[in-house]
């Protein structure tokens, strides 16, 4: 029988949706299903995980070296810990990508990245060439599995559960070679980009990164997080942690709104599984145009003050 760990992605106060996610691709693969909570003084984190449906008992790892997340020392953490289990999951986002390769290495396994479907305890589904094919791979008979899980691919586990919260003491100092300078976020207080259910992004048509500043208050009116294409980010109009496709962030928010962006398949490899797109563009044979749910052949530069004074 399966028995899955799950570890937690979360900024100190709170669970990222992330989690909740790849908690669902564990209850996926069955069994037992424990979500393994780490940082310092972790009590209300951790109890927002023990509230997720499917979710059996929480492991709250607490530690003064382990407050951030840095992957020198959470991953000693995991393997400590990860004997008991056939399958150890994190979300694909820059924190599991990080985290779970050197889990996978200390533990001497092959990583099973961005798991989209399950087929069977140790046959997945995951897309490869910008996602335009999808391919089974499979662990050996009898190996644990440590994979990352797409998080594109999965709707978040409900909020009705009550496990069982166990506080567990780290196993170990950290390591002196690895040290956490600081952290800083671009989006400031807006959503997490890969977490937000209504994202805003804009392309090359912004033209500047003055221009770009429409994006940015458009998106605070409505709650939005901020992304940007390739094309955009390497001009500079925004930073590099808001780009949107193949070589950026994969996200699946409810509503896409894609201003000035024409649709090259690396960026719509990032939008697919979204559940609306809007797009908004003065080229109507923009390729965003065939993938989109509703098209508007326009200026965006008229098109987003007209579009905020109906929000009015």
């Amino acid at each position: 029988m399966s028995k899955v760990l799950v570890i937690a992605e979360h900024d100190g106060n709170s669970l990222n949706l992330s989690t909740a996610k790849t908690v669902s691709c564990a209850a996926a693969i069955g069994g037992e299903v424990h979500v393994m909570v780490i940082g310092h003084e972790v009590d209300t984190v951790a109890a927002q995980a023990a509230a997720l449906d499917g979710v059996s008992k929480v492991l709250a790892t607490s530690g003064a070296h382990l407050e951030n997340p840095m992957a020198a020392n959470w991953a000693d953490e995991v393997v400590a810990l990860a004997g008991d289990y056939s399958h150890v999951l994190a979300p694909s986002t820059t924190f599991g990508r990080d985290l779970l390769p050197r889990v996978a290495a200390l533990m001497g396994v092959n990583q099973v990245s961005d798991i989209m479907e399950v087929m069977g305890p140790s046959s997945f589904k995951r897309p490869v060439y910008a996602g335009n094919a999808i391919i089974d791979v499979a662990a050996p008979d009898g190996s644990k599995v440590v994979g990352t899980v797409r998080t594109a691919s999965w709707k978040a586990a409900g909020g009705g559960g009550s496990a069982e919260i166990e506080g567990i003491d780290a196993s170990g100092q950290g390591h002196d070679h690895t040290r956490f300078v600081g952290m800083e976020v671009e989006g400031g207080e807006r959503p997490d980009l890969q977490s937000a259910a209504r994202v805003v992004s804009g392309g090359r048509a912004l033209a500047s990164e003055e221009q770009f500043q429409l994006i940015y208050d458009f998106a605070d009116r409505i709650g939005a997080g901020v992304g940007g294409t390739r094309a955009a980010v390497d001009a500079g109009y925004c930073p590099n942690d808001m780009q949107v496709g193949q070589t950026g962030k994969i996200i699946a928010p409810d509503l896409y709104m894609a201003f000035g962006i024409s649709g090259a398949i690396q960026h719509l490899t990032g939008i697919k599984d979204a559940g609306t797109i809007v797009a908004v563009n003065k080229d109507p044979e923009a390729p965003i145009f065939e993938v989109a749910d509703i098209g508007l052949v326009g200026d965006l530069f008229k098109a987003i003050p007209e579009m905020e004074k109906l929000l009015d």
